[in-house]
């Protein structure tokens, strides 16, 4: 782990500077992005109080890539900020991300008021290189070529008291044509197995009930070590570990998924029944023309052995509608495809050319306004099949571990919202006895919509948890709420997105 001196002079702390990260993009930036807020905490900054909205000392904007839109977002961000910068001396403004790391030195160019842009592989290296830029009174390019550090091995802080993100995995060895995600984050690199499993003992050390286990294709663990059953048996290991209630992961490929990663999901308590498998196509032949090594055949074998072994699972996954090629029979076979797995939900993309991938240069690119029919037929379909799986779950007793700030409306109807072992959203009466985030109620759901779930009635049970408590302990020693990681998710289809961020470049 690179020690505090080697990222530089620590800020004064008789008058400590103020920081604010803005993220966009999938699980692996959310990660990121706690590791940047920790390194800057490390550093002696202090998060700008919540509402900010770019009046902080420090702006770190950590960037996808993915998206056709992600340079106009970046650029007309930094636009808005330029002229606050200019009438405050001595603000900085930091670019890294998937968007960093491809385009570098254009960054500055484009935008000369920026201080320091940095890569996928070096986000360690932020603290010391915004003090370099300060004395050097000039921009700071450093993009690595190879991973410098796990994220999970830099000082962190996380939003979430009692759940928390676990790389094991980072990088990406698929060459999906429509994806530049293996150009950013370079081939796939392993974490050993026993630092993983440190690093959540000392999670729920912490008070930590809930761990996501995150890697770009993070089924195909092992393949450095050629060990085909390495993720199964993580998942098995995780499932020893006193006081871990919740595991999951994402996202996971169909080529990798296994047999036995079904068994260790059935049969490890803690492994929460959900699954996020992404189809991208029902088509074969366009699922060969975007190098997915899967047809449609291969991957409803899996959906149907998933729900053999976990009756009880729900499924999402990912599409791309108009795909370069893709005629109306094969959109027909992506509606096929839907309506014989019944997602619980989809995230649905319109397809987007990113330059330097095969499919941006591919011939049969699809009219704009026939992208968009196909897609709103496909949403109004999984819209339709998300209400008919939802409304399943009436009558059921669940158990929810209430979520912080998950309901918008919490605070008019009297509710609080939680989260069931499947992910599903619910939104439950407040008891008269203190509920706190982490802790786990029992109710009965009465209502379904298609994105979330009501329990109108009386909570059944209500369980304090160490995860509670940690909570109650980190906001009696708050003393200035964080603006902290501000998501800059972009609407990605039906339904809205879960907290975990679903799509992007960790959807494979």
């Amino acid at each position: 782990m690179t020690s505090s001196s080697d990222r530089g002079p620590t800020v004064d702390v008789s008058s400590p500077k103020t920081y604010e990260v803005r993220t966009y993009g999938c699980q692996m930036n959310v990660h990121d992005s706690e590791r940047l807020s920790g390194l800057l905490e490390e550093a002696g900054y202090v998060p700008a109080p919540e509402g900010s909205d770019g009046d902080a000392d420090v702006v770190v904007f950590n960037t996808c890539a993915v998206r056709e839109n992600a340079d106009n977002r970046l650029y007309g961000n930094l636009g808005r900020l330029a002229p606050r910068k200019a009438s405050r001396p001595g603000m900085q403004i930091a670019v890294g991300g998937c968007l960093a790391q491809k385009d570098r030195d254009t960054i500055v160019r484009k935008a000369p008021w920026v201080d320091v842009v940095f890569g996928t592989h070096n986000i360690g290296k932020l603290p010391v290189l915004l003090e370099r830029a300060r004395v050097q009174e000039e921009a700071q390019v450093e993009i690595a070529e190879s991973l410098e550090a796990f994220p999970s091995t830099l000082p962190t802080r996380r939003e979430s008291a009692y759940a928390a993100w676990v790389s094991i995995s980072v990088g990406c060895n698929n060459t999906c044509t429509f994806c530049i995600v293996p150009a950013l984050r370079g081939k796939e690199k392993d974490r050993r197995t026993g630092d993983i499993l440190a690093e959540i003992e000392a999670l729920v050390g912490e008070g930590v009930s809930e761990i996501t286990l995150l890697g770009q294709n993070v089924n195909a663990y092992g393949s450095d070590i050629g060990d085909r059953e390495a993720f199964s048996k993580l998942l098995r290991a995780c499932g020893k570990i006193e006081g871990l209630e919740r595991v999951r992961f994402t996202s996971p490929h169909p080529r990798d998924f296994t047999d036995d990663v079904i068994a260790a999901m059935a049969e490890t308590p803690n492994v929460m029944p959900q699954l996020h498998m992404p189809l991208q196509s029902g088509s074969d032949t366009v699922l060969k023309a975007m190098r997915r090594s899967y047809r449609q055949e291969r991957f409803l074998g899996i959906i149907e052995k998933v729900r053999a072994a976990m009756p009880d699972a729900a499924i999402s996954t990912d599409i791309i509608v108009g795909f370069p090629g893709e005629t109306e029979e094969d959109f027909e076979q992506t509606m096929h495809v839907v309506r014989e797995a019944r997602f619980t939900n989809a995230f649905t993309f319109q397809y987007s050319k990113r330059p330097g991938t095969p499919a941006a240069t591919m011939d049969g690119q699809i009219p704009k306004e026939v992208v968009q029919a196909r897609y709103e037929r496909l949403v109004a379909l999984q819209e339709e099949i998300s209400w008919e799986e939802n409304k399943k779950q009436v009558g059921r007793t669940l158990e929810l571990m209430v979520a912080e700030g998950e309901g918008r409306k919490d605070g008019s109807t009297h509710r609080l919202s939680g989260r069931a072992p499947d992910n599903r959203l619910v939104h439950f009466t407040k008891p008269d006895q203190e509920v706190r985030p982490g802790d786990v109620v029992t109710v009965e759901i009465t209502y379904a919509a298609p994105h979330h779930l009501l329990a109108e009635g009386a909570v059944l049970d209500v369980r304090r948890t160490r995860a509670g408590d940690a909570w109650e302990k980190r906001n009696a020693t708050q003393t200035t709420k964080s603006a902290g990681v501000l998501l800059g998710l972009p609407k990605i289809g039906v339904p809205e997105p879960l907290p975990a961020a679903t799509g992007g470049c960790t959807a494979h």
